[in-house]
């Protein structure tokens, strides 16, 4: 059984996995017009976490790329609003809802773990959830029934304090609390829809793949130094890699457990894939 402070943690229960998904782009996922069907895949995918899982969760931590700040900051109010952070959409996407609760005390428990890990954190009670959250979950728990709560990035978004971060809060698996990292595994603006960026995106994938499934030394080696990696910086320019952070804390928290690619696309010209861990 966990380490627990008393009255401040949920009880034990099954250990669950963790994912590194991509998000889409924007509302994606709920707009009229679809080219190609680009983006259903994608939604299927998932739509099907929930059947991957061994019991429902009984909270949701999100890691998403679109929430950064200059220490690890939590958001901490019992019904956080949503962030409409997407930009030229159709106006009904500025009408999504996603009325989950929050989690208050279970903010205060990772507020605490990170502490004692050494890392500096706040709990934000005015902080909403981002699209990053909210769209995937939208998909995922329609229901909304799920306490929610989301951690932010660091604004250095250096690599080893997210896998640090990741390693401080692992207990939760096994309290039932299910964690995601929201991101998209190939992020690069200029890249998508160009076919210069294909082969460099396959490259960088296999890489991740490789990286995501190794030994939990030789997965927080490789993803601390990603940079070095095979067409690393054609998939993330250095400084804008938020996107591929969030794996780095889920991946924290993986312990020995490897990782599996769990879902893998061309969109827009570009590879992107998700993995699971557990």
């Amino acid at each position: 059984m966990p380490n627990q402070r008393s009255g401040d943690s949920f009880n034990t229960t099954v250990t669950q996995p963790l994912f590194f998904i991509p998000h889409g782009a924007g509302p994606c996922f709920f707009m009229d017009w679809q080219p190609s069907n680009m983006w259903h895949k994608m939604a299927d995918f998932l739509r099907s976490i929930p059947g991957r899982l061994p019991q429902s969760p009984k909270a949701i931590l999100l890691i998403s790329a679109h929430w950064q700040a200059s220490e690890f900051r939590l958001t901490a109010s019992k019904q956080p609003e949503l962030i409409y952070d997407y930009y030229g959409f159709p106006e009904h996407t500025y009408q999504l809802t996603y009325q989950a609760v929050g989690a208050p005390s279970l903010a205060k428990r990772i507020s605490n773990l990170l502490t004692d890990a050494g890392l500096n954190n706040e709990l934000d009670t005015s902080r909403g959830f981002d699209h990053g959250v909210f769209v995937p979950l939208k998909l995922m728990f329609p229901d909304a029934d799920i306490p929610v709560l989301q951690l932010s990035l660091r604004n250095d978004l250096d690599p080893a304090a997210h896998l640090q971060a990741g390693k401080a809060i692992a207990a939760l698996r096994n309290e039932g609390v299910l964690m995601i990292g929201s991101g998209m595994s190939f992020h690069n603006m200029r890249g998508y829809g160009d076919d210069n960026f294909t082969a460099p995106s396959e490259v960088f994938d296999q890489w991740l793949s490789n990286t995501v499934s190794a030994t939990a030394d030789e997965r927080n080696a490789g993803l601390s130094n990603w940079s070095q990696a095979p067409a690393a910086l054609k998939s993330h320019q250095l400084g804008e890699e938020e996107h591929l952070i969030p794996l780095m804390v889920v991946a924290g928290a993986a312990g020995n457990d490897q990782g599996t690619k769990v879902y893998s696309q061309q969109v827009l010209k570009t590879q992107i894939s998700a993995f699971q861990f557990g």
